[in-house]
């Protein structure tokens, strides 16, 4: 009669022992994207993708930092480069529908290189 409630709580420490790892890891690689955003450092960024072969397109919508998207982030980072490494890397559809013109235009950013690619990208044109 005791076996299974200690069976199950071995089990469920194993489990969780497994999987706390992993969510830590992603919280840090999260960080460290952020972080290389707002440094501007595209190869960087380049190289954790490659490290962890992920693309970007897979995991963006997933990633936040300091509550906004990584097109927002480098906008409000100055991080031209960077931005421009992520929009090439997402198709022009999740581009256009994101709503970061908008955000980029009622937000100052008028004037910032990064709205001009992020527009061509989407297919809107200057």
């Amino acid at each position: 009669m005791r076996l299974l409630p200690t069976l199950f709580c071995g089990a469920a420490l194993s489990v969780a022992a497994l999987v706390s790892p992993v969510a830590v890891a992603d919280d840090q690689l999260a960080a460290s994207m952020c972080d290389y955003v707002a440094a501007d450092d595209k190869n960087r960024l380049r190289k954790v993708l490659s490290d962890y072969r992920l693309r970007l397109r897979n995991i963006y919508d997933g990633v936040v930092c300091n509550g906004e998207s990584l097109i927002r982030h480098a906008f409000k980072s100055n991080a031209a480069d960077v931005g421009e490494f992520i929009v090439k890397q997402l198709p022009g559809s999740a581009v256009g529908a994101s709503g970061d013109i908008a955000w980029a235009e009622a937000n100052g950013f008028a004037a910032s290189p990064l709205l001009a690619v992020l527009k061509s990208r989407a297919g809107e044109g200057d």
